[in-house]
């Protein structure tokens, strides 16, 4: 059943976890309603249930962003509960460690089939909604590891490279049609996926660390001397696909605590 409502409508991919799970419960309470999207039905539907304790609504769409048909489903449940689709956040990421000579194929296409191809499934799947309604907004996450040679991640920064390059392009494609598409390039955020990255051994301190020194070690590279938290980042997106940002479109917006400044 289509239950139109006035409040603008927000699919969050990953939004289980770490920023996409800030981000969610952020724009939740901004008055969206939070359609989040996530490999883990737990996860997503822990969220969601959390938005709809604080009076918001929301739903929560079990999606594999790699698998084209399960992202079409999320975008048709979504229209067909909500009535339209106002902004997307295209979150969803793998973390990988690897040099470009350690790592194989099957790895690689599994991080750009998630970091990078399951962006352009979900923004292809939303933007005919959004031209035909000549609204919207889409953002989506990159890295800074996209602008920095950081050791041993090459899938995961290649794909999050692609990422600032597919923003560029399709915010040109769909500006002449009111849609906006932008690039948040956070700096190292203590998430689940980092602390993968970590445990693997990619930099700060390796697997021998211990969390607090990781953390401590990864923090010390910033000028702010911290790393950044995902409510942090969740506020760029958060403005991003607000009205306040009616004139900003293919960009590359990076909250980095500095990093990106001293090279």
């Amino acid at each position: 059943m289509n239950n139109t409502c006035s409040e603008p409508v927000v699919v969050v991919t990953g939004a289980g976890s770490g920023i996409g799970a800030a981000t969610a419960l952020r724009l939740g309470g901004q008055g969206y309603q939070v359609v989040c999207a996530d490999v883990s039905p737990d996860r997503s539907a822990e969220v969601a249930e959390k938005l709809i304790a604080n009076g918001g609504r929301a739903d929560a769409v079990p999606t594999d962003v790699t698998d084209g048909k399960q992202v079409q489903q999320l975008v048709g449940r979504t229209i067909g509960r909500f009535g339209r689709i106002d902004a997307l956040i295209n979150n969803a990421g793998v973390g990988s460690v690897g040099s470009a000579v350690e790592v194989d194929e099957a790895e690689w296409n599994r991080v750009l089939s998630t970091n990078l191809t399951g962006a352009w499934l979900c923004a292809r799947a939303v933007l005919p909604h959004m031209t035909q309604a000549r609204r919207g907004s889409i953002v989506n996450l990159s890295s800074i590891t996209a602008l920095h040679g950081y050791p041993r991640i090459a899938a995961y920064s290649a794909a999050k490279g692609g990422i600032i390059a597919l923003t560029r392009q399709m915010a040109r494609d769909v500006a002449e049609h009111g849609v906006r598409v932008n690039a948040v390039v956070p700096g190292t955020v203590h998430t689940p996926l980092t602390q993968g990255l970590w445990d693997g051994g990619g930099g700060f301190g390796g697997s021998a660390a211990t969390v607090d020194e990781q953390v401590s070690a990864a923090g010390a590279g910033y000028p702010l001397g911290r790393l950044g938290t995902a409510d942090e980042i969740s506020s760029m997106i958060a403005f991003l696909t607000s009205d306040a940002a009616a004139w900003i479109t293919g960009q590359v917006h990076v909250v980095d605590g500095g990093r990106t400044a001293i090279g």
